[in-house]
């Protein structure tokens, strides 16, 4: 395990230089500086710390390697170079203390949970401390500090991970808002997905998405999609947008949930097979097709990703039956695409859909 020196810093002023501030021995003529472009700055002794970060978000896909750009440097150039510390940190959706990712000094770096393995820093070049996180997860889509101490004081920057995928509305088979905080993250999590951000909402809306459930989210508000403004949906006589209930007790209040899945690492397909199945019929088929039934966000990636488009209603993990459409045609439901649903049916055979690993 790393240990690390935390020097405490004292301030104060001396009037002989104008009532500058003073840290451990250094004159500041300006603590800080926010050029309004990813680029911040902190001056001592005439000389600045600039560390720069994209201003444009990074866009991959869930599996995909991604590299976090950050470069700091001294104006002017400093004589030796200083040794410094280097902390990445997730932000967290709900406010909560940040997530730490990495930390390094020197050669020598520790990475921190789901992290843990899969990062490292890129350092192609004098000031690159760019963080690379390999096998993409849906978890790790967000916004990340890149933090540069230099024992003095620090400065940072904001990267802006977005991975795209398809956002879409669940209510388990027990009904329509039973759902707390908690149970909603959870249930996104066993459908091979993750709870939805309002920014992946808001894209999904201006995609096409409408719907008139109200929803969890990241961050813990409530809220809903709608593109055709309509009686109960908030009114014909309200614009298109998001409807929003604001934030929302965690614990005491329900809802439905919004959930989000990337990419899929392998393939979901109809079993064909001319019989139907009861649900655990159709669990056991695709374990004898060496493979396991789907579930809802895996449904959906297909659907997104791989164009998957089948007019037939078949079985998923969660014992919902839903076919998904890429081309709408006659009798395979309205016109436009999308991820069909009888529900969650009590009786009846369907077929199935299953997902095999590549």
């Amino acid at each position: 395990m790393l240990l690390f020196l935390v020097a405490v810093t004292l301030l104060q002023t001396d009037s002989s230089l104008g009532g500058l501030p003073y840290y451990n021995g250094f004159y500041y003529n300006h603590v800080m500086n926010d050029k309004g472009n990813g680029e911040r700055e902190i001056h001592f002794n005439g000389i600045k710390l600039v560390v720069e970060t994209p201003g444009d978000p990074i866009f991959t896909h869930r599996g995909a390697n991604a590299t976090l750009s950050c470069q700091y440097h001294y104006d002017p150039p400093l004589d030796k170079p200083r040794k410094i510390r280097i902390k990445w940190s997730k932000l967290r959706e709900d406010s909560t203390k940040d997530q730490d990712v990495l930390v390094a000094v020197g050669l020598k770096h520790r990475s921190f949970g789901d992290f843990s393995g899969r990062t490292h820093l890129q350092q192609d070049s004098s000031g690159d401390v760019s963080l690379v996180i390999r096998d993409l997860r849906l978890h790790d889509g967000g916004k990340y500090r890149c933090e540069v101490i230099d024992g003095l004081e620090d400065e940072s920057g904001i990267v802006d991970l977005e991975l795209r995928g398809v956002v879409f509305p669940y209510q388990p088979h027990h009904g329509r808002y039973v759902l707390n905080f908690h149970e909603a993250k959870k249930t996104c999590d066993e459908q091979d997905a993750v709870i939805a951000s309002f920014e992946q909402l808001f894209k999904s809306w201006e995609e096409g998405l409408d719907w008139c459930n109200a929803g969890w989210l990241a961050d813990g508000t409530v809220q809903y999609p709608i593109t055709l403004s309509r009686e109960p949906c908030g009114g014909r006589a309200m614009a298109p947008g998001i409807r929003s209930y604001g934030e929302r007790h965690k614990s005491l209040h329900r809802f439905d949930v919004f959930c989000f899945s990337s990419y899929l690492k392998g393939e979901v397909y109809y079993l064909s097979q001319a019989q139907k199945f009861t649900l655990e019929e159709a669990k056991q088929a695709c374990q004898d097709d060496k493979a396991e039934i789907a579930k809802v966000g895996q449904l959906y990636s297909a659907w997104q990703f791989h164009k998957l488009d089948h007019c037939n209603a078949g079985w998923l993990a969660d014992g919902s039956v839903r076919y998904p459409i890429v081309s709408p045609r006659p009798k395979c439901g309205p016109p436009e695409p999308g991820v069909r649903s009888f529900g969650f049916p009590k009786h009846g055979k369907f077929g199935a859909y299953c997902y095999k690993m590549n």
